[in-house]
C-alpha cells in the first residue's frame, strides 16, 4: 500500500477513537491490515514473495481490492511458494486466468510466475537482499501528513534496479516502496498514529 496521494492529512480518528493514519478509514478489514500488519517486519522467502507479488498485482488499484482477495491469491498461487509457481505451466496460467477470486491480469500473473523463477535462481537468500535496501531508521525522518509520505526513495530505486537486473519484472521503485512500507523496513505511520513506533 503506497500512501502517499491526496491532499496534507494527518492521523483520522477511527470509529474505536484511536488515532490513525488517514489512508484507513473506516472499512474493518482495513484498519485490521493497518493495526496489526502494515509497517510489521516481515521476514522469510514465501512471506516476502507473497507481499511483493500482491504489491505488484496492486499497481494500478485499490490495495482494499488485494486485501480482500489475498486468500484467493494464496490458493491460486500455491501458498506464494516461489519452488511451486517457478514451475507453473501454460496450463497454470489459463487456470489463473479464469479464476474470479483474484486479478486475472496476464501480464501480472506471467510476472509473479517469471519472478518466482528468478527467485529460485537467485543463489542467495530473498530476505537478506531484500532487507539489506532497508534505510537506516535513524535517517528516516517520521512523516507527519499523507503529503510528507514518499512514493519512491533512493533505496526503493536501488532495490528495484537490483530486482531487474535478476530477472524480476512489475517491481518499479513505487511497488518496492509500498513494499518497504507493508513489510517494516521503513516505519510510514503517520506521527500521531497510534501505530506509530509500536511496530
Amino acid at each position: 500500500m503506497s500512501a502517499g496521494t491526496g491532499p496534507p492529512a494527518g492521523p483520522a480518528l477511527g470509529p474505536d477513537g484511536r488515532l490513525r493514519c488517514p489512508w484507513v478509514g473506516v472499512a474493518a478489514d482495513y484498519c485490521a491490515y493497518h493495526d496489526n500488519e502494515w509497517a510489521v517486519p516481515v521476514h522469510g522467502e514465501v512471506a516476502l514473495f507473497e507481499r511483493l507479488s500482491l504489491e505488484a498485482f496492486q499497481s494500478g488499484l485499490s490495495w482494499l481490492t488485494i486485501l480482500r482477495k489475498r486468500d484467493a491469491f494464496r490458493r491460486a498461487f500455491a501458498s506464494f511458494r516461489p519452488a511451486a509457481i517457478a514451475v507453473f505451466t501454460e496450463d497454470d496460467i489459463a487456470r489463473l486466468l479464469a479464476d474470479p477470486g483474484i486479478v486475472r491480469n496476464q501480464a501480472k500473473i506471467k510476472a509473479t510466475v517469471r519472478n518466482a523463477r528468478a527467485v529460485t535462481e537467485l543463489g542467495e537468500d530473498l530476505d537478506s537482499l531484500l532487507w539489506s535496501y532497508a534505510p537506516d531508521p535513524g535517517g528516516h525522518r517520521a512523516p507527519r501528513t499523507l503529503a510528507e509520505l514518499a512514493t519512491r526513495t533512493p533505496e526503493s530505486e536501488a532495490m528495484a534496479g537490483m530486482l531487474r537486473r535478476r530477472g524480476f519484472t512489475f517491481v518499479g521503485p513505487v511497488t518496492c516502496h509500498a513494499l518497504m512500507q507493508a513489510t517494516g523496513m521503513v516505519d510510514d505511520h503517520l506521527v500521531g498514529c497510534f501505530r506509530r513506533d509500536a511496530c
